[in-house]
């Protein structure tokens, strides 16, 4: 099963392309609904495919983690994933998914992987008001395979901050000082309805002003529009907008993209670009510099978020 991810250096020519690899998967079939839907999260946060060893149980986890099982010896919790989803199924998952966020490594257990799948993230859309509903903000995009089915891209941040609280305490704000000056507006971009939350907590600790969007396309739509409000003006589009700063996966557009046409016109000159996001490796950070990038901060480091915003807004 470790070939599903054999040549995940290899994909990091896809930054850039508007293109994404997932990893298809499904949590068994619902004894109410009898669908097996079929999910997907980006390759670039699987680490390891493989059965499920045996799970050590653990006191006081939340209700959707398993346990935890030792890998050449760290300690990862499991997250069962029918369970977190509501999917009630007779079967138990024997897949486990080893993913890493922003270097926090966990476990998914589900009831099979199918295949990695190449995507375009023009292809890739915001979900129906139904299905987000329905899935309790877990589902942050969708697609429909050449085979006809509907793939579900998961919104890892919820589960992780419904499970392991993060982005969620208060602490983690500690030590951010308002700006001194209250005119700064800021642009930001992610599919997350969890990152949102908590780049908006960022922003009104800093006492900045901020337009918010949920993907890479909207983003863009709202910066030529100021854009062109600045010409009719006469304004200079720094009287507008002093930063932006963008997710890296997301729906239609990706950040990558949104980076590249920002840089690439020249009514934005002046204004820095700050990429934000959970594939935190030295080698997605390298790809955000060479589409013109900033800066590259982690999720749920709203402590750096703060400081690098503070640095380029100086």
């Amino acid at each position: 099963m470790a070939n599903f991810i054999q040549s995940v250096d290899d994909r990091t020519r896809l930054a850039g392309t508007n293109r994404l690899e997932v990893l298809l998967f499904s949590l068994g079939r619902d004894n109410n609904s009898g669908r097996v839907e079929t999910y997907g999260v980006n390759v670039f946060k699987v680490r390891e495919v493989m059965l499920v060893p045996e799970i050590t149980q653990a006191p006081e986890m939340p209700p959707s983690v398993e346990g935890v099982v030792s890998l050449r010896g760290q300690v990862i919790p499991v997250i069962n994933l029918p369970r977190f989803c509501g999917v009630q199924t007779d079967d138990a998952p024997g897949i486990l998914i080893i993913t890493e966020y922003n270097k926090h490594v966990q476990g998914f257990l589900v009831h099979a992987v199918d295949m990695i799948e190449r995507l375009a993230w023009e292809d890739v859309k915001v979900p129906p008001a139904m299905i987000a509903q329905q899935h309790g903000g877990l589902v942050t995009a969708v697609t429909e395979l050449s085979d006809g089915r509907l793939v579900m891209i998961m919104d890892v941040e919820m589960v992780l901050a419904k499970t392991a609280g993060f982005g969620e305490s208060e602490d983690e704000f500690n030590g951010i000082q308002e700006f001194s000056r209250k005119d700064f507006t800021i642009l930001f971009a992610d599919d997350s309805a969890v990152a949102r939350n908590q780049i908006t907590r960022t922003l009104d600790h800093l006492g900045a002003t901020y337009i918010s969007c949920i993907n890479g396309s909207e983003a863009w739509n709202k910066l030529t529009e100021i854009a062109g409000r600045a010409e009719v003006t006469g304004q200079a589009i720094t009287d507008y907008i002093q930063l932006i700063l963008t997710d890296v996966e997301m729906p239609e557009m990706d950040g990558y993209v949104l980076t590249k046409k920002i840089k690439a016109d020249a009514r934005f000159n002046g204004i820095p670009v700050i990429m934000h996001s959970s594939l935190s490796a030295d080698a997605n950070k390298e790809l955000g510099k060479g589409v013109g990038a900033d800066a590259y901060v982690a999720k749920f480091e709203p402590v750096e978020l703060a400081a690098t915003l503070r640095e380029l807004l100086a």
